[in-house]
């Protein structure tokens, strides 16, 4: 293992400088066609690779967020964003949103109704109404009402994973992954909107994924279950670094449930359960213990087993910003020095591997000697994660980041 790099905690000015240039890169994502393209390492668009629903809803995302900042250059993407996520990505036929549309055509690649991006466009939207884009509500009213019509399951307080395009058959699946994003965007329409209902459906995920899957398996979170939500350990055991569905345990997703669970205690205020603070640190306990320097080399494995043994070896940006972020979560809950410190350690090893200052934005995959690799992702799609980390700290506690920046 390398020499450790110095623990940095960066100041308002760095926070705000590192946004800008995330957003300088993401903007060029903007597809003349509509929504938002995949960019490869160097931030050039791939205009011919299918336009994704969720990635077009984390640009509109982070558009909406740079307005709530002020700056007024963004609303031309965020438009763009809304535009996409009413005309291009919709289906007229059928409603809910297409996984991902021809660029040129705007015909389904995959038409599939899935949870995940679902929940990315309640997101978007939700951050649209708090930047005041004057489409955004009507976008928002629709995506409210397909989740609830097709996703939110009542009697299993989580949520469905997909369905085929006319609604008529469900998946045989079920998945921790799109309720996680469930709960981070149902916490921002609570809070853009001031609706008691969908904080009470945040709730109820984290109890049962949280409080129930993860506490349940020594906080080794399964991620993969049947129809009737009975585990599936060995699921895609063959394909372990699969981009959505890994098998095993996820490490940034216990991080990032560790921050979502902070989130929905903020937004509980003086009724929230005190196991949320506790279930809180012993995700992200498991995280550092199991995924942290896991291999003897610098940084996070991408997953474990069920026993903290790594699979996955290689490194993901996304990862470490989710740790960034629960770190600093945690060290504002917390009288417990330890978090700040975990806070500027990965801050200072994001500088030393993951920010590119030659080509832009972060690298997005690294391999176990923290060198470049495309094993899980190729190029640079996403700034959503490593730009959240960068907001976070310049924010109060909020439920959410649109509603952090709204009412401060």
């Amino acid at each position: 293992m390398s020499s450790a790099p110095t623990p940095f905690t960066p100041d308002e000015t760095w926070l705000a400088g590192e946004r800008t240039r995330l957003w300088t890169f993401a903007r060029g994502a903007v597809h003349p066609n509509g929504g938002f393209a995949w960019l490869d390492d160097r931030g050039e668009p791939e205009l011919d690779q299918p336009v994704h629903t969720w990635l077009s809803c984390r640009m509109t995302h982070v558009a909406a967020l740079e307005v709530l900042q002020g700056n007024d250059d963004a609303r031309a993407a965020l438009d763009h964003g809304v535009h996409a996520l009413r005309e291009v990505l919709r289906d007229p036929e059928h409603g809910g949103w297409f996984g991902s549309v021809d660029p040129t055509t705007h015909e389904p690649v995959v038409a599939t109704k899935e949870c995940y991006a679902h929940a990315f466009v309640l997101l978007a939207a939700s951050s649209a109404v708090a930047a005041g884009h004057p489409g955004a509500q009507g976008l928002l009213d629709d995506a409210r009402e397909v989740y609830a019509t097709r996703f939110w399951n009542d009697a299993d307080g989580l949520a469905m994973e997909s369905w085929d395009r006319a609604w008529r058959t469900a998946e045989d699946y079920r998945g921790v992954n799109a309720n996680m994003h469930s709960v981070e965007a149902l916490l921002a329409v609570h809070e853009v909107t001031g609706d008691p209902e969908p904080r009470a459906q945040a709730a109820r995920i984290v109890e049962r994924v949280v409080h129930g899957f993860a506490s349940g398996n020594d906080w080794r979170l399964p991620e993969h279950f049947t129809a009737d939500w009975l585990p599936l350990p060995d699921f895609n055991r063959d394909t372990p670094a699969d981009q959505f569905r890994p098998f095993g345990v996820t490490i940034g997703h216990l991080l990032e449930w560790s921050r979502l669970t902070l989130h929905l205690r903020t937004a509980l205020g003086a009724a929230a359960p005190s196991w949320l603070l506790d279930d809180a640190m012993s995700l992200f306990d498991t995280a550092v213990r199991d995924g942290w320097h896991a291999d003897g080399e610098d940084g996070f494995v991408y997953t474990t087993d069920f026993q903290g043994v790594p699979v996955v070896r290689n490194r993901l940006h996304w990862v470490l910003t989710e740790g960034i972020g629960a770190a600093w979560a945690l060290a504002r809950e917390v009288d417990e020095p330890s978090y700040a410190e975990w806070y500027a350690v990965w801050w200072a090893e994001a500088e030393r591997h993951f920010i590119d200052r030659v080509d832009g934005s972060w690298r997005h995959e690294l391999d176990p000697s923290n060198q470049p690799a495309a094993t899980v992702w190729v190029g640079k799609p996403d700034v959503y994660h490593a730009y959240q980390a960068a907001l976070l700290p310049s924010l109060e506690p909020a439920a959410s980041f649109a509603g952090g920046l709204l009412h401060r």
